[in-house]
């Protein structure tokens, strides 16, 4: 039976430690539920060992519970097998790995990578800088003042030297859902790879890997009620003996002599060192509590409530809402007539009001809608309709007192 989306706020710990708190800030990090929480503390308090090397009780359970994750990763996101899971600190570092470990060995000068003009930072710095070390050219997909992307161009940008295509699925600006069907068509019919960043995405929305035909996806734990410090990196079966290694350590190779190593093939290649053990499980557990929810009626509830926060800015006049797009999530971002978004952002934290303010990196976004920062409000299923009420009292309390 799917849990009551009605008394989801008593299953996350901090609105019981702090109940004055509207947490408007989920695109930044989402909160934890209980169940989360305590199977984190339960690995250290009773199973803490390290994996793939002990052959006592506690190291064999812990391999066995995180290797279980990988398929429990596998399966939620409907992967065609476990071994094209690889855990990572989080999505920017598992963009950097496509980047310098599997894209920088087949870029060359005159080559090109495609992104959009609303990609995060996470997703644009580094294929900028590989494309800087490869003397190759990063091309983007423009976005029009609606919010959307300007499909008409990719066509154009995507030629013969192409050699990556990297996207958000949805922005963590806007809330554009991005029409990825499409462009993964696109960027295929040539033959093209095609990354897709589903930080916002995966856990709020089903993800079928094999049906969209991916070649890479990655996001993050801690954006779906999962441990901070903790990712994943999907890579489709028949391009994972192009991923070399990233991090250079044990628990990665097969062997090793003073001159030679040789490495395991992926995932195990990319995860050198001592694993993040807790956080790999808190994922699962993470996924566990999702797969608790009906999907569907979460999205539902989190769009009633973004589309309600969004009709009570219009009510208030002289705010301007950063895009209109055709499809969108749970985020909005919006400006206050002149006053900076810091001072907008400070003053409903002076009512326990969190969001967002700034640039939220994505500077070359910003500057494409003509502005400089904003603020950000984002939304998910332990938020209420009072939460939605209470914030657009405080906005128009300060517009009465910057009057």
């Amino acid at each position: 039976m799917a849990l009551s989306l009605q008394s989801l706020k008593s299953h996350f710990p901090i609105f019981i430690h702090r109940p004055e708190l509207v947490y408007l800030d989920s695109a930044a990090t989402s909160q934890k539920p209980k169940v989360v929480i305590a199977s984190i503390t339960d690995f250290y308090e009773k199973e803490n060992a390290n994996i793939h090397r002990g052959l006592y009780e506690i190291s064999s359970k812990a391999t066995e519970r995180y290797e279980k994750v990988r398929t429990k990763v596998a399966d939620f996101i409907r992967a065609e097998a476990p071994n094209t899971v690889a855990f990572t600190k989080g999505t920017t570092e598992s963009i950097n790995i496509v980047a310098q470990s599997f894209l920088k060995r087949i870029l060359k000068a005159g080559d090109n990578v495609v992104i959009s003009a609303m990609e995060h930072h996470a997703n644009l710095i580094p294929w900028q800088q590989v494309c800087a070390q490869c003397n190759a050219e990063l091309r983007v997909i423009p976005v029009n003042k609606d919010g959307d992307l300007m499909l008409e161009e990719v066509s154009t940008l995507i030629n013969k030297n192409t050699k990556l295509v990297a996207v958000t699925h949805i922005s963590n600006v806007l809330g554009t859902i991005n029409p990825i069907e499409e462009i993964i068509s696109i960027a295929h019919k040539r033959n093209i790879p095609i990354l897709v960043d589903g930080a916002q995405s995966v856990g709020h929305t089903p993800i079928d890997v094999q049906k969209l035909n991916l070649d890479f996806l990655v996001f993050s734990a801690h954006k779906m009620f999962g441990p901070l410090g903790t990712g994943v990196l999907y890579c489709k079966k028949e391009l994972t003996s192009g991923v070399h290694p990233f991090n250079f350590g044990g628990g990665s190779i097969r062997d090793v002599a003073l001159n030679h190593t040789e490495f395991m093939d992926y995932p195990n290649n990319l995860e050198a060192g001592t694993a993040n053990i807790p956080g790999v499980i808190g994922l699962g557990v993470a996924i566990d509590f999702i797969q608790s929810l009906d999907l569907k009626e979460a999205e539902d509830y989190v769009s009633l409530m973004t589309t309600s926060f969004r009709e009570g800015l219009k009510s208030i006049g002289k705010i301007k809402v950063m895009g209109n797009p055709k499809k969108s999530g749970g985020i909005i971002s919006f400006n206050v007539n002149d006053i900076h978004p810091h001072d907008v952002a400070s003053f409903l934290a002076s009512s326990s009001i969190a969001v967002r303010a700034g640039h939220h990196c994505a500077q070359p976004l910003h500057k494409a809608m003509d502005t400089s920062a904003s603020v950000r409000a984002s939304f998910s299923i332990y938020n209420t309709k009072e939460d939605v009420e209470n914030t657009i009292a405080s906005l128009i309390e300060l517009k009465k007192f910057w009057s």
